[in-house]
């Protein structure tokens, strides 16, 4: 069986997007690809597992063409996400999940050096299954929108709530990834750093947070940060996705400090551009230095 720098776990979607003052566009999204395509990009061997419509495999050609290894769970039906702006602030957003793949069970998965749940609602991961590949001895992160976005079964509509299971979910896992509207709704503030501390207090040694400024990380009791050099919103979604691959990707094989410089200025260069990260290693490593 072949080994992979990282696995990406969780739905892939089609995303239905409406700007603030723009045109709505619909188009291939998910935190899976966005993130799979980050790491791929910069030289990672990546697999992604998922659930999707066979009929809709169409969508994974982008990874195909970057050499990602694909392993489709068949779903009667592909996510579809509408996410609306409603305002300039890029942070604030309304979304919806029209349609749903269905939870993972616990099945085989390749053999990896980092395993990432990289789910877009609560509709993906259950505690057990977080359980039990743990227990097969998986080194996981996670993204804590995949719980903090919570499907109303009737209207679909997807609300922000506290997840009265995040201090066994933080226990579990290595690293944890989430956003400044999830850090207030699971530590009740949103200053950064303290965030980070309480989920360090609940056993997840390392920890990472975006906002629209930049991005935090937070490890063995020392916090850094880095400032976003974006000159664009348009690529806004995906941002969490895309910070937290390219931090894992560079983490394989660096420090905190480096790897949360190299997200940063990857990251900026996604949002730049509607839809994932087209760059390249070489306009990373350049756009690091024009913050030097």
């Amino acid at each position: 069986m072949k080994e992979f720098d990282i696995t990406f776990v969780g739905h892939m979607c089609f995303d239905e997007i409406t700007p603030y003052g723009g045109q709505t566009v619909v188009a291939p999204g998910s935190a899976v690809l966005c993130g799979a395509i980050a790491a791929a990009r910069v030289g990672q061997k990546v697999a992604v597992v998922t659930r999707m419509d066979p009929a809709d495999e169409g969508i994974l050609n982008p990874l195909k063409e970057l050499g990602v290894e694909i392993f489709v769970i068949p779903s009667p039906e592909t996510s579809y996400s509408v996410v609306i702006h409603p305002s300039p602030n890029v942070d604030e957003r309304i979304l919806r999940l029209k349609r749903n793949s269905g939870f993972f069970a616990l099945n085989d998965v390749p053999s990896t050096r980092n395993l990432h749940l990289a789910g877009i609602s609560d509709q993906e991961f259950s505690l057990d299954f977080i359980r039990g590949l743990r227990e097969h001895g998986y080194e996981l992160s996670a993204d804590m929108q995949s719980f903090v976005r919570q499907v109303d079964p009737v209207t679909r509509d997807i609300r922000f709530k506290d997840v009265p299971m995040k201090r066994d979910i933080a226990r579990l896992l290595s690293k944890v990834k989430l956003d400044i509207v999830e850090a207030k709704v699971l530590t009740g503030t949103d200053d950064l750093e303290e965030a980070a501390k309480q989920f360090e207090s609940w056993g997840c040694p390392e920890t990472v947070i975006t906002c629209a400024e930049g991005v935090l990380a937070r490890f063995r009791g020392t916090t850094y940060r880095e400032k976003f050099t974006n000159r664009s919103t348009v690529g806004r979604t995906g941002r969490g996705d895309t910070t937290f691959a390219a931090y894992l990707a560079r983490r394989n094989d660096h420090g905190v400090a480096e790897s949360l410089k190299f997200a940063a200025a990857l990251v900026s260069i996604k949002m730049e551009t509607l839809g994932p990260f087209q760059g390249t290693l070489a306009d990373v490593l350049a756009r690091m230095g024009q913050g030097e």
